[in-house]
């Protein structure tokens, strides 16, 4: 894989993700009981905190990023095992997520290198 397809699946996976989240909780399967703009707002928060590194191609932002990532992983895989209704929108959700998920990792770690960014190991010193 190179740099430039692991920033490709990043921003399509991510951004993905953050049109999703939008799209299915505000016209596709809104909650009933509650504001129909407090999920959406509650599910895309998260995904905006890392958005202008990923989108600027930072590969410190890609490899912390994964992090904020993992509650849809949990979300997606929860709604599939739990909720027929909405499945199909979970494996949506969780598509993006690996997506974007895979795509950070090599990108940073791909980029990382071109940049000679790495952590280097100690030395270890001799008694």
């Amino acid at each position: 894989m190179t740099t430039f397809h692991a920033r490709l699946l990043t921003l399509v996976g991510f951004l993905g993700l953050l049109a999703w989240v939008i799209i299915w909780h505000v016209w596709l399967s809104p909650h009933p009981e509650l504001n129909p703009w407090l999920l959406p707002v509650i599910w895309t928060v998260p995904l905006l905190f890392p958005l202008k590194g990923i989108v600027q191609g930072n590969p410190y932002t890609h490899a912390w990023g994964n992090f904020v990532l993992m509650p849809y992983f949990l979300h997606s895989l929860t709604l599939i095992t739990a909720d027929e209704g909405e499945r199909w929108l979970a494996v949506v959700e969780l598509v993006f997520t690996i997506l974007a998920f895979i795509g950070t990792i090599y990108y940073a770690r791909l980029r990382g290198r071109e940049l000679g960014l790495s952590i280097r190991k100690k030395k270890e010193t001799q008694p």
